[in-house]
């Protein structure tokens, strides 16, 4: 039986019962494909869920403010998805009346989607015969077929997709395309794989040749930059406090925020004697204290925020910046934030 027989077979057999499974319709497979992009199944299927309920159609979706979708993607991450997201929502429902792009190409043309994501839509939705490459893919085909190309390199890029289209099944794309993806996340893992019971076993280079914890391989990341974030959490008259929206092309852009003082450090004197909260509590009385003693750590692709939040009490309003407004206690969860804020939000203004 050839690779792709065997695989779809395993797929039939022990696939996961999962929502997006049970229907062909382009904009649940396309809302999944957008929740599932570097987000694991277990992380991402409550957001599927949440998102189907609140918005059943893309119309829905398109009519939505965008505080309102950030609110629902908050804790997944990368938020850049969820804008791209809301903006193809509207393209989709206002310029070709809710009827989504039906080949591989022109899926290619919606912002947010790549060729992964336009892959799975048309294999899934219109039998197109296009296969899906992702970290589940590279995995299975790296150990299989004993490749050693950086998985991440223009070669390795060109070479995977190459072969990707040479094991396409085409009188069944969509479950060959599942049953891969599925056989990297269950069988083919990236720690301790089933090789004993795996059906391809028998022919498995990576398997013959004792390599399977080497593959696939992948060129060192870049290096991880270290920033100071210190949010600036004033408490006015213990009812209100302060929130700002984060502008520009940076990460968490259009979510919301306290002040920020970015400097070199987190400690108390390189806060109060910056410009920005000099400025903010010019002749105020104020009492100042730090939330926590070390600083909370958030992991970012490329970089790590070392976070602390510092109270600030006084009993009269700030001087504020155009972009920061005055919110009450009670009204502070109903503001999309990222997760690094959403936990300290949580536990700090129960």
């Amino acid at each position: 039986m050839k690779f792709s027989k065997k695989l779809i077979t395993w797929y039939l057999q022990n696939k996961r019962s999962m929502p997006w499974r049970e229907t062909t319709d382009p904009y649940r497979i396309w809302l999944s494909e957008i929740i599932l992009q570097q987000t694991r199944v277990a992380q991402g299927l409550p957001y599927y869920l949440s998102f189907t309920k609140t918005f059943p159609t893309v119309f829905d979706l398109a009519n939505a403010k965008e505080e309102e979708v950030l609110k629902l993607w908050q804790g997944l991450g990368y938020y850049s998805r969820a804008r791209n997201l809301h903006a193809t929502a509207k393209y989709v429902a206002n310029e070709l009346k809710g009827v989504f792009p039906k080949t591989y190409k022109d899926l290619l043309e919606l912002k947010g989607v790549g060729d992964y994501t336009a892959s799975a839509i048309a294999s899934i939705c219109y039998k197109e015969a296009v296969p899906v490459v992702d970290g589940n893919v590279y995995r299975v085909l790296s150990r299989y077929f004993g490749i050693e190309t950086p998985i991440n390199s223009t070669q390795g890029i060109k070479e995977y997709k190459k072969l990707a289209i040479e094991l396409m099944d085409h009188e069944d794309p969509a479950d060959y395309n599942q049953a891969i993806m599925e056989f990297g996340a269950l069988q083919c893992k990236p720690k301790n794989p089933y090789c004993i019971v795996c059906p391809l076993n028998d022919s498995c280079e990576g398997l013959k040749k004792g390599k399977i914890e080497e593959l696939p391989v992948k060129l060192k990341k870049l290096k991880v930059k270290k920033r100071y974030f210190n949010y600036l959490v004033y408490i006015i008259n213990e009812k209100q406090t302060i929130i700002q929206q984060r502008t520009g092309n940076g990460i968490w852009q259009g979510l919301y925020e306290f002040p920020l003082v970015e400097n070199n450090q987190n400690n108390l004197e390189s806060i109060q004697s910056d410009s920005i909260f000099k400025k903010m509590v010019n002749g105020v009385k104020y009492d100042i204290t730090s939330f926590k003693e070390e600083p909370i750590v958030h992991k970012l692709s490329h970089q790590h925020l070392y976070t602390k939040f510092y109270i600030i009490k006084l009993s009269v309003i700030p001087k504020l910046e155009g972009h920061q407004k005055i919110v009450n206690y009670k009204d502070i969860h109903n503001y999309p934030v990222p997760i690094l804020l959403g936990k300290f939000i949580d536990s700090f203004f129960q």
